[in-house]
């Protein structure tokens, strides 16, 4: 990450500043949208994968993610990730042996985070909050192996706007009954406590099993990805629709 733009982002968090500096920063936000409306107007429906970037591929995860993605392409989505190593990669992995298309949203982190090789189109945001409505923006499902503070932070998000009605009922498949059973048993202990209802724990999918997962979301997205407006790309914008697999079944 260049240290100007990190500065920034340090400087915008503590608190109010001069008119002219809040409106630049605003600027710099507004760009980065721009950015990626103009990469993924024309991907057609999206699923996308939510999961640790740590995993190697000869990881057990990696290897079932790579399967999802490779499913999820056959249905005839384009598998949209964070961009990243690990499991991101992996279900974009999945989706191009699959010959699908595979997306991402790379956020740039000062370690340099550096977009996967098997993506077919990708932009970099700077900005995580700008990442997570790229990434909700374009999905009709989400898939959320299993992962660290960013991918809780992802799965969350997801289920707290469907929840509070900000977000359509979209599909949501926790993935990973051993590894998120901790997480599912807190979940429980928050019904007890009133703080969530007995239904909102059914606002997602948990499971382990890869075809109960594709099942789920197959039967939850057709109607929506069929009703939906899709636009025509301008040729004078430079804009084209984006491949997709001839036998797309939704």
């Amino acid at each position: 990450m260049d240290s100007t733009l990190k500065k920034s982002e340090h400087v915008f968090l503590e608190g109010p500043h001069g008119r002219t500096k809040e409106i630049l920063f605003a600027l710099k936000v507004f760009i980065e949208f721009i950015k990626g409306f103009r990469k993924f107007h024309f991907l057609g429906p999206c699923i996308t994968v939510f999961g640790s970037a740590r995993f190697n591929n000869m990881h057990p995860y990696y290897k079932v993610a790579e399967e999802i993605g490779g499913q999820l392409s056959e249905l005839g989505f384009t598998v949209m990730t964070g961009g990243g190593p690990g499991i991101m990669e992996a279900a974009n992995r999945g989706a191009k042996k699959a010959g699908g298309v595979s997306a991402g949203c790379n956020i740039v982190l000062p370690s340099e985070q550096i977009p996967n090789i098997y993506l077919d189109y990708w932009v970099n945001i700077n900005y995580f909050f700008v990442r997570k409505v790229l990434l909700t923006k374009y999905s009709y499902a989400f898939v959320v192996m299993p992962g660290g503070y960013g991918t809780l932070d992802e799965f969350f998000e997801s289920i707290t706007l469907i929840q509070t009605g900000k977000m359509k009922k979209f599909p949501v498949v926790l993935f990973g009954k051993q590894f998120h059973n901790g997480l599912y048993e807190y979940l429980e202990s928050l019904i007890k406590e009133g703080t969530i209802g007995a239904e909102d724990i059914k606002l997602f999918l948990f499971t382990d099993d890869i075809n109960e997962a594709i099942e789920h979301i197959r039967s939850h997205t057709y109607e929506r990805v069929n009703m939906h407006p899709w636009h025509k790309p301008r040729w004078w914008l430079g804009e084209r629709f984006v491949r997709k697999k001839s036998d797309a079944k939704y």
